[in-house]
């Protein structure tokens, strides 16, 4: 059985990790919103393409535009939380990263109306020695996590977690179902082509090789990754500005040619797909700091 999924992260395009010029709530107001306008493109692309996608949420979003988180729901996908403050989990406390977490589920839950299952860490930030987060999230209700990046990268990343394929993840307050990040072995190295910077970048020939050589693919796209419209950060190095802007203007083509070559599906549709009992249990004890 093959699953593909079809998730995006939504938060603005000034929400860039790890950057002192958009690091807080504080200095958000002094950028131009263009969640809005990139959300609608989105969702009319889905429409288009007659396809169902899940929507990780800032809570900052819903509390700011709760007119975007609504149009997602009245167009039939799933809503799922994404934080509420967009910040790192391994520079937060337990109790920081738990206050951040009920806040975001509190505020989707208003403006949705419904129950928030599942969540995503900003930048896959999960890293070993926060595992706590996910007795955390178990004890928030969450029921299904998609914050792991079983590889080395910038923001985090979990090179050690032992499995690229859905899984269940034990915590002394319960189990969490688990989607990390799909993996490629390129040239002996795991490699990732699914989402954000790296699909933007990777021809999409590649692409359609390493999806057709993998059952399991979990995307990962941002309103910004579509906008080549948007202002550029002048603070940002050359590398990162890089990562945040190549690609921009293809990126809505690729991903249009790879929904006609695919049948993609929302998590809530692949977590009733997986047999739970036949998959690998990684036991994640409680870590604090």
């Amino acid at each position: 059985m093959s699953l593909r999924i079809l998730t995006f992260d939504i938060e603005d395009w000034f929400h860039i990790l790890d950057h002192a010029e958009t690091k807080g709530e504080s200095q958000w107001s002094n950028f131009e919103s263009r969640i809005k306008l990139n959300v609608d493109r989105i969702l009319e692309l889905l429409e288009r393409q007659n396809q169902q996608a899940t929507f990780f949420c800032l809570g900052w979003v819903a509390e700011h535009h709760g007119d975007v988180i609504r149009a997602i729901v009245e167009a039939g996908h799933e809503v799922a939380c994404h934080s509420h403050l967009h910040q790192l989990v391994y520079e937060q406390s337990p109790s920081e990263f738990a206050e951040d977490l009920h806040r975001s589920i509190s505020a989707l839950e208003h403006a949705t109306g419904q129950k928030i299952r599942a969540y995503r860490a900003p930048g896959f930030s999960i890293k070993p020695e926060c595992r706590w987060a996910f007795e955390k999230l178990v004890e928030a209700g969450i029921e299904t996590d998609c914050s792991i990046f079983p590889a080395s990268r910038a923001h985090g990343g979990f090179p050690d977690f032992g499995t690229a394929r859905p899984c269940l993840v034990d915590t002394p307050s319960g189990s969490l179902k688990e989607f990390p990040i799909n993996t490629a072995n390129v040239f002996g190295q795991r490699f990732v082509f699914s989402g954000g910077g790296y699909f933007r970048l990777i021809p999409y020939g590649w692409i359609k090789r390493l999806t057709a050589a993998s059952s399991y693919t979990m995307t990962y796209f941002h309103p910004r990754d579509f906008d080549p419209d948007q202002p550029v950060l002048p603070s940002l190095g050359p590398v990162r500005r890089f990562k945040s802007y190549v690609g921009l203007r293809t990126a809505q083509t690729k991903l249009e040619r790879w929904m006609d070559q695919q049948n993609f599906i929302d998590l809530a549709t692949a977590t009733e797909r997986v047999d739970w009992s036949k998959v690998d249990r990684l036991p994640m004890g409680t870590s604090t700091r």
